[in-house]
């Protein structure tokens, strides 16, 4: 069974520490517990999401926004450049940090 981290108990994604599978259950460890089941496959390192998220809605990740949802997501989705907006090292973006 694949595992994944959530950093801080704020966080609505969890960075995957094993490769999962479409449709495996992710154990999450760290500041969460239970299983998440994934909606597709998600290669180590990548993030999933623990909590739907609207479109345009903040990504947290370290307690910190890290990105903007590009359109809704739901738990078990894959979330990475395909559907989020990065708020980091972004000059055409008030706000954005580097």
């Amino acid at each position: 069974m694949p595992r994944a981290i959530v950093l801080n108990p704020q966080d609505n994604v969890a960075t995957l520490i094993d490769t999962g599978e479409a449709g495996v259950a992710c154990t999450l460890q760290g500041e969460a517990d239970g299983t998440v089941t994934l909606r597709s496959a998600v290669p180590f390192g990548h993030k999933v999401c623990v909590r739907a998220t609207p479109a345009g809605g903040d990504i947290l990740k370290y307690g910190q926004v890290i990105g903007q949802a590009s359109k809704n997501l739901e738990v078990g989705d894959h979330v990475h450049i395909h559907n989020v907006d990065s708020a980091r090292g972004r000059g055409d973006k008030p706000g954005a940090r580097s």
